[in-house]
């Protein structure tokens, strides 16, 4: 398979206008920061930000960035509010809410509060002073630890360093036995570039084991045929690589998985076509793949 080609960029050779379309459209899904702030006068602003995400879990700390408008360099309130009470209530957006988020963001002016323009309930914090959003599956109640500038140009961010010290959690949205969070029940959404979203619900949710519950051989340790195939994708490889050593089907098991149906099957009708029953053999390890059977899959493919 040819390599693809690539349009590469300089940032410093484009406007900030010009660059930030691309690097917000690549890096993406984010997630999204709904923060609400007060400034000193006890006057509450509720704004989204998708340069965010978690950065450690001991200590708690929660990151997003208000970065400089790219427009006129100019700071977005909830900046100025932190400066003024260091402390934030990050809500997390659900696709229920996604609209009231988005209203949220307009650049109303300062002391115009955008829980009332976006219609959401203000619901008093326990520990720090901003209040959260009642319509929120989630919330954190944070400190501000610090404030780190970037720079000071159009489009320059502003990492807003935030202590978790309190959480709260719809209980619809909980596991069983409120053991963490079901991503079904939670129904996320994700900023995308321009005007796009993603919601991560439905068939957009899909599983991978993690590799460090165990040593997987590592692709540089399949069998040529797998490594050079043009049916097996490159998904498809890691998933078949990352299999312990002493999982591996034995050649007994190989040789009894012969009288499955399907492959027994397939082992007669394309006995005298080698290159055919091997494709064949493919797709069907392709298959056992997709239906999460890793070691029969590992069958299929080396029964041939």
């Amino acid at each position: 398979m040819p390599l693809p080609t690539f349009h590469s960029l300089t940032p410093a050779d484009l406007k900030p206008s010009e660059w930030h379309p691309f690097m917000v459209g690549a890096v993406a899904p984010r997630p999204v920061a709904f923060a609400s702030t007060i400034d000193a006068e006890g006057g509450v602003n509720l704004s989204p930000y998708s340069f965010f995400n978690a950065f450690s879990s001991n200590p708690p700390i929660l990151v997003f960035s208000p970065a400089n408008r790219v427009r006129d360099n100019s700071q977005k309130h909830t900046l100025q509010n932190i400066r003024e009470v260091p402390e934030v209530v990050i809500n997390i957006c659900d696709f229920a809410m996604v609209e009231q988020m988005s209203l949220a963001s307009t650049e109303y002016e300062k002391g115009i509060n955008e829980f009332t323009k976006a219609g959401l309930t203000e619901l008093a914090s326990e520990q720090v002073r901003p209040p959260r959003v009642a319509e929120a599956p989630a919330a954190f109640e944070c400190i501000v630890e610090q404030v780190i500038e970037l720079g000071q140009n159009n489009g320059a961010g502003n990492l807003v360093i935030c202590r978790v010290v309190r959480a709260h959690f719809r209980y619809d949205i909980l596991l069983p036995n409120a053991t963490g969070i079901d991503p079904f029940k939670l129904d996320a959404v994700a900023r995308l570039g321009g005007d796009w979203y993603c919601r991560a619900n439905g068939t957009s949710l899909f599983e991978v084991p993690k590799p460090n519950r165990h040593i997987g051989i590592g692709i540089d340790q399949l069998p040529d045929f797998m490594r050079n195939s043009d049916v097996l994708t490159g998904n498809e490889l890691g998933r078949l690589a990352n299999i312990e050593q002493n999982a591996l089907p034995t050649p007994a098991e190989i040789e009894a998985f012969k009288t499955e149906p399907m492959v027994a099957y397939i082992l007669n009708k394309y006995h005298d076509d080698i290159s055919e029953l091997k494709k064949q053999l493919l797709l069907l390890g392709r298959q056992l793949l997709a239906e999460g059977r890793l070691v029969e899959a590992w069958k299929a493919l080396l029964v041939g």
